[in-house]
């Protein structure tokens, strides 16, 4: 990828969980969520997953119309997982491949009931650096 990103952009990406992190694990489809102050592309991987959350996390569900938008046609439901993200940046990422493109993007009207999710749980959530 060029390393510009659009919001809702859906990329693949090797989203490592928290739990896997804390076992030493390196490999993990995610949403992009960018920032950028410094010139650079920072990330905010959110993970896309089949598996409904638990009491315990906290997701959306993707409805099938955005589903579609963001090239998730393969999947009969999923979710978004908003607890939870990787951050990574994205020149110096060494997960996204330079030329790849998205597979779609969601709607700014569900990006913005993600970001929402996000921010609100971002307090409580788990962050792990791809950066090494």
């Amino acid at each position: 990828m060029s390393g510009r990103y659009l919001p809702g952009q859906v990329i693949s990406y090797p989203y490592l969980w928290s739990w896997q992190h804390e076992r030493g694990e390196t490999e993990g489809r995610v949403i992009a969520v960018r920032g950028a102050r410094d010139g650079l592309t920072h990330l905010a991987l959110l993970a896309i997953t089949t598996q409904p959350p638990t009491s315990d996390r906290v997701g959306l569900e993707v409805s099938a119309i955005e589903c579609r938008r963001a090239g998730l046609t393969d999947l009969k439901r999923c979710w978004i997982v908003v607890d939870e993200y990787n951050y990574d940046i994205a020149k110096r990422s060494w997960y996204i491949e330079s030329g790849g493109k998205p597979l779609g993007r969601f709607s700014k009207a569900f990006m913005m009931k993600i970001a929402g999710a996000f921010i609100e749980a971002r307090s409580e959530g788990r962050r792990v650096s791809r950066l090494d």
